[in-house]
């Protein structure tokens, strides 16, 4: 656990970006892996109005195989800010082969680091 902590802190100061600009080139480069770096033991996870709670190993594969089967054309941010301190959201909709879909993500801050408190993906 200790370790884990230490890589996600890790992974968190070297590249630079804030969570939320990871979160979107995460998703606007297929790179969905990614955001597993920024998951807390439980995530989570509404898809088509479906909520799920699962945990970091579970949350990873269901968003693997839902970009596998939508895989992003575009993505673009249409908001996000920090509400307090504590707390980050990014809001914005990619296209797909088979149509558009909805992303909000909100982060909150724990142990010092942000991670994902929710992530919601929603066709439009």
């Amino acid at each position: 656990m200790i370790c884990a902590a230490g890589f996600f802190s890790a992974a968190q100061a070297q590249n630079g970006h804030s969570p939320i600009e990871d979160m979107a080139n995460a998703i606007k480069n297929d790179h969905i892996a990614e955001i597993s770096m920024y998951f807390d033991n439980v995530v989570p996870v509404t898809i088509n109005n479906t909520p799920n709670i699962y945990s970091r190993n579970q949350a990873e594969a269901v968003l693997e195989d839902f970009f596998e089967k939508n895989k992003p054309k575009d993505f673009a941010v249409s908001d996000n800010g920090s509400p307090t301190s504590t707390s980050k959201f990014m809001i914005g909709t990619f296209d797909t082969p088979s149509g558009k879909y909805n992303v909000y993500i909100l982060m909150k801050q724990k142990d010092g680091n942000f991670v994902i408190q929710e992530i919601r993906l929603t066709r439009q």
